[in-house]
């Protein structure tokens, strides 16, 4: 990577954007599956918070191309 620059900014700029959404997606997903303590609309907003993060997680991974 040394060789080329440009790529190697680019795959830092997309490590700050991915890591706060891996973050949280991962967060969500700990607290979706300790569903005994979730009422419906507190999964129901972990399960769009994982999707939403993923959506995220898949355009920084194409916009950084």
């Amino acid at each position: 990577m040394s060789d080329y620059p440009v790529e190697q900014l680019s795959i830092q700029m997309r490590e700050r954007i991915v890591l706060p959404l891996t973050t949280i997606q991962q967060y969500a997903l700990t607290h979706l599956r300790d569903e005994q303590m979730l009422s419906e609309e507190n999964k129901a907003i972990l399960e769009r918070l994982i999707v939403r993060s993923s959506f995220g997680i898949i355009n920084a991974g194409r916009n950084s191309a």
